[in-house]
């Protein structure tokens, strides 16, 4: 029996990790960074990065896959699974989405669906994540394109209706299915 490919259509693999954003690196300080959750749920709430550490830990080694074409794979990742937050938060009925957003101008939403899987990573490869790969914090939603895990994420967001992030508003197809090439619209 043939093993599934870990490459999806139209990638190639990379040894590094091309670093690819719109704007300037935000400088953000751990002591003054808050993550805020809300939306459509229960108990809204805001944390400091103290009390984000705090939280039960993951780490799951995943492949990354940009749109642009290259895929990484087997980062070794260490986070919070986006599921103890909404444990936490307590989703209402009627939620549907969830949107991740930096504070500035980037978001992305992907649905509900994939709360299983997402987490908020603080550290990949062992290492702190670096400012230029989203740090402190990144989502990482592993079985869609990269820009469907937000860089810089400082608020998680529970919607009962889709609302198109930065890059699909310019033309990126909001499916973000990498065995798909689901690239534009």
């Amino acid at each position: 029996m043939a093993q599934k490919s870990r490459i999806p259509p139209g990638q190639g693999v990379t040894k590094g990790w091309p670093v690819l954003h719109v704007g300037p690196v935000p400088e953000l300080d751990t002591a003054a960074w808050t993550l805020r959750v809300h939306g459509a749920v229960e108990r809204p709430f805001t944390l400091a990065w103290p009390e984000l550490q705090a939280l039960e830990r993951c780490s799951p080694r995943t492949d990354f896959h940009c749109v642009t074409g290259w895929s990484r794979l087997g980062v070794q990742w260490e986070g919070v699974r986006l599921a103890v937050l909404l444990a936490r938060a307590r989703p209402s009925a009627e939620a549907r989405f969830v949107r991740f957003a930096d504070g500035g101008r980037y978001d992305t939403t992907v649905p509900l669906l994939f709360a299983d899987e997402a987490f908020l990573a603080d550290r990949a490869d062992g290492r702190p994540l670096e400012r230029i790969h989203g740090g402190p914090l990144r989502a990482v939603v592993p079985s869609l394109y990269a820009w469907k895990s937000c860089k810089w994420v400082r608020e998680v967001e529970l919607l009962t209706e889709e609302r198109l992030g930065f890059w699909e508003a310019r033309g990126y197809a909001n499916g973000a299915d990498p065995w798909r090439e689901e690239r534009l619209i």
